[in-house]
Parts: structure tokens; sequence; C-alpha cells
């Protein structure tokens, strides 16, 4: 039990470190030409690397069997949506300087606002539901199927990183390698079939 409460006060502080520099550089005008493009983007940046962190935890649980994995991901799930909506919430304000009819006519015109902004509403019903309470009302199995959104929810977030970048897209293309893995992975799990085929256990056993 200590070594799961430590471990998320580690997580607690370090996911918090990004902002801090940033607020940072943003006081000390450390940021660039472009101030609100910067913030823009390191809040974005953050979001995908939780919302990736998210859906690793499960195969990394499984793989290496470190069962306590699983009592971190709803800690590193709702720094996604916490990220994911100071990057909303930087593009409304810096951007757009908070009128909400610029948004509507971005996101029409604009692809990329489009994809992300679908990425971050299938997050929200996720955080809502991230709650003990919010379990046991919808159920397991209702909950389980629900926050399978968050692989939507990640591959939105690659699509729009990748549709913003105009030259160099390696960073959204290495998040694209991680994310699909881990969908191969998530697929394979669910589809594989649990034990070989009796064929097979003659070929490789003793008998």
């Amino acid at each position: 039990m200590n070594n799961i409460r430590f471990t998320k006060l580690v997580i607690f502080v370090n996911a918090f470190i990004p902002l801090v520099l940033l607020l940072w550089d943003l006081y000390h005008h450390n940021v660039g030409a472009n101030p609100q493009e910067f913030a823009i983007r390191t809040t974005g940046m953050m979001t995908l690397i939780f919302l990736t962190a998210t859906i690793a935890v499960t195969p990394f649980r499984k793989t290496f069997g470190i069962n306590s994995l699983i009592k971190v991901r709803r800690m590193v799930g709702l720094f996604a949506f916490f990220y994911g909506s100071l990057h909303l919430l930087t593009y409304v304000w810096l951007d757009r300087l908070f009128n909400l009819l610029s948004v509507g006519q971005d996101v029409a015109r604009r692809p990329f606002i489009l994809v992300g902004m679908t990425g971050f509403l299938l997050i929200v019903p996720l955080a809502i539901t991230s709650t003990n309470k919010m379990v046991k009302r919808l159920g397991g199995k209702r909950w389980s199927k629900l926050h399978r959104l968050v692989y939507l929810a990640a591959s939105a977030g690659v699509i729009h990183f990748w549709l913003l970048v105009k030259s160099d897209t390696r960073i959204p293309l290495t998040f694209a390698f991680i994310v699909g893995l881990l969908l191969v992975h998530r697929l394979f799990v669910k589809f594989a079939p649990t034990q070989p085929p009796s064929t097979m256990r003659g070929l490789f056993s003793r008998e």
C-alpha cells in the first residue's frame, strides 16, 4: 500500500512539472515569438503523452506482471483530461479570445481542429465516470466498454497532431506507431486463443 501511495505521489508531482515549466517560461518570456502557439502546443503534447500512457498501462501490466500499475491508471487518465482541458482553454482563450462563434467556425473550417475537438469530447465522459461510484452505477461491463473510448481519443489525438504539423512529421508518426502498437496488442489479447490447440501442445510437449 505504501509503495502505491509513493508511486502515485511521484506521478502527481512529475505530472505538474511541465505545467510549472510552461508558466515559468511564459512569465519570463522564454517561449519565442508566438507565446500562445507555444502554450497550445505544449498542453496538447502533454495531453497526448498522458493518453498514450493511459492505454499503455494494461499492456505493461500484463506483459511484465506488474499488477500494481492498474492502481495508477485512473490518475494517469485524469491527467490526460486535465491537460486536454488546458489545451482547449488555451486555444479558446489565447487564440480565439473566448469568441465561441469563432471557435465554431474554426471547427467547421479546419479539419485538425474538428478531430482534436472530437478527441477531447471522447475523454469527457471517461473523466466523469472515473469515480468508484460511477463504476458501481454503470456496472463493470458497461463501464469497461465506455472506457474503451480512450483508444479512439488517443487515435484522434495522433491524427490531430499529424494534421497540425506541416513539415516535420517525425514526432506525430512516433506517437502513431506507439498508439498503433498498443491497439494491436489490445486486439491480439482480445481475439487470440487463450490456449494453444491440442495438436500444437503435442508438438512442444514431452508427452
